[in-house]
């Protein structure tokens, strides 16, 4: 049985694999053909996840939440559900999730759309404060050819989006394949009780990572950045108990009037994501992982926001430092990494023509034994950057630099990884878009290391907001220069 159970979890994650190989290569946008924003799982008919690829970590810890918003619909067979409703098991309006029936549970994708229609091209807004003006909102919906037409009416680049949700359509089509195949080479039996193991599984090895801990309460509070200035304060504490541990969010500042807030399910999945990272980044991921962690957040907080809050910042910006604010927490038991990057730095132009979307890398924080890596899309975010010549074949942009931005990364024993520095020129009147963070507060060092350096972004060489929406012009130059990593421990001297 311990053979057949490694041969079926390997055929149930090369499976996931498959589809966001399949969804990838059929995508039209660059966004997710090229920097591959998108992810794909599989989950038992009891809503748990059991395989998922390694993609977007904000993506898949949020997965559940979706399935679990479509059972409540009692879906056939053959439906395919589609839904982005951040209140209702989504994540922000752009990322789409298609949800369909399996023989032997749910088959989940998720990708990043350009745009799904808001008042801004790139459905990134850096000033929206309600979600209304971030796009068009999905719930849980049953989707045939006239919703599909019908939602895509109201997006820029209808043909884009068409063709990205039937790429998805198609890791769905392949997911059902092959299940049926495993199914009638193992047996259906065998699946389903190899799924059951494979979640419990999880379980125990996060337990037993979890019992190694020291048993105490751990605190700690970072700060974020909102359009206009000011700070919005995490307060994460973190209880340790034998082999369970809960995340407590109290005394985090209310959900605010601008896009930083994040739903429940994001900041779960930050939340896992850090855990998963402590306890053994080498686990076959699974839901059973999830089970000894309990996440608190108070109603109506940034880190567990209510309709109608805008949260297009939340799932990208405000994850990552709930990453930030959970390992400080863990650091004052355990040995952690510095602070990497913290952002994004989500970049978007577009008009009636156009969308482009990107996030850029930059540093790492560096780690006890080792530097931070360099250039890098650090902790929520696991995407590729835009290869230039795919760029600049497909939008009226022109990449003009793109390399490290040397000595950004924070000194220590072991140094942060450096950022980038990256300029696109415009060849087309559009709106831009920029939402990022560690503008005004640098990515922390441990130990006596050295914070890494803050990021700037700058147009035509004048210094912009970290969160800022405008036109541009023809002609213009964009630079993007992404925060350092820490350093860990001091420098040490007269060696």
């Amino acid at each position: 049985m311990r053979i057949e159970l490694q041969v079926i979890g390997a055929s149930l994650r090369s499976i996931a694999d498959e589809m966001g190989a399949a969804l990838v290569r059929s995508a039209f946008s660059a966004n997710i053909k090229e920097r591959r924003d998108c992810s794909t799982a599989l989950f038992d008919a009891r809503g748990r996840m059991i395989a998922q690829a390694e993609h977007i970590p904000v993506h898949l810890g949020a997965m559940p939440d979706a399935v679990a918003a479509v059972r409540e619909h009692d879906p056939g067979p053959d439906d395919v559900w589609i839904l982005n409703d951040p209140f209702a098991g989504g994540t922000h309006l752009p990322d789409i999730t298609l949800v369909t029936r399996t023989r032997t549970g749910f088959a989940v994708t998720r990708a990043h759309h350009a745009d799904v229609g808001a008042v801004e091209p790139g459905s990134l807004p850096a000033d929206s404060r309600t979600l209304d003006e971030e796009g068009v909102v999905i719930p849980p919906t049953r989707l045939d050819d006239a919703v599909l037409d019908d939602l895509v009416s109201k997006m820029r680049n209808p043909d884009e989006r068409r063709g990205d949700l039937r790429a998805q359509l198609a890791a769905h089509a392949l997911a059902s394949r092959r299940i049926d195949e495993l199914c009638a080479r193992r047996g259906q039996a065998a699946v389903d009780a190899a799924m059951d193991e494979l979640h419990d599984y999880s379980e125990r090895l996060v337990r037993a990572a979890i019992a190694r801990f020291p048993d105490g309460r751990y605190e700690a509070s970072d700060l974020l950045e909102p359009a206009g200035g000011g700070e919005l304060e995490l307060r994460a504490a973190v209880t340790i108990e034998g082999d369970e541990l809960e995340i407590d969010f109290a005394g985090t500042v209310p959900q605010h009037d601008g896009n930083l807030n994040c739903p429940l399910a994001v900041t779960r999945s930050a939340c896992y994501f850090v855990v998963r990272c402590l306890a053994d980044p080498e686990l076959p991921a699974s839901g059973g992982a999830f089970v000894p962690v309990r996440v608190r957040a108070p109603e109506g907080s940034l880190v567990n926001a209510c309709r109608p809050a805008a949260v297009a910042a939340g799932n990208v910006e405000t994850s990552s430092r709930i990453v930030d604010v959970v390992f400080a927490a863990f650091g004052r038991a355990l040995p952690v990494p510095a602070q990497g990057q913290g952002t994004m730095n989500n970049l978007t132009l577009g008009n009636d023509r156009f969308t482009y979307y990107e996030t850029v890398g930059g540093g790492q924080g560096a780690c006890p034994d080792a530097d931070g890596p360099s250039a890098v899309h650090v902790a929520m975010s696991n995407t590729l950057s835009t290869p230039a010549e795919s760029l600049e074949l497909a939008y009226p942009l022109r990449v003009e630099r793109h390399g490290l931005r040397l000595g950004s990364g924070g000194k220590g024993a072991h140094r942060g990884g450096d950022g980038v520095v990256r300029d696109l020129r415009v060849l087309e009147d559009c709106r831009l878009s920029l939402v990022s963070e560690r503008r005004a507060r640098a990515p922390q060092g441990v130990d006596g290391g050295a914070s890494g350096a803050l990021g700037r972004n700058l147009l035509n060489g004048d210094e912009l907001p970290a969160k800022v929406t405008r036109d541009v012009r023809a002609g213009d130059v964009i630079r993007v220069e992404t925060p350092g990593g820490g350093g860990f421990g001091r420098v040490r001297t007269g060696h």
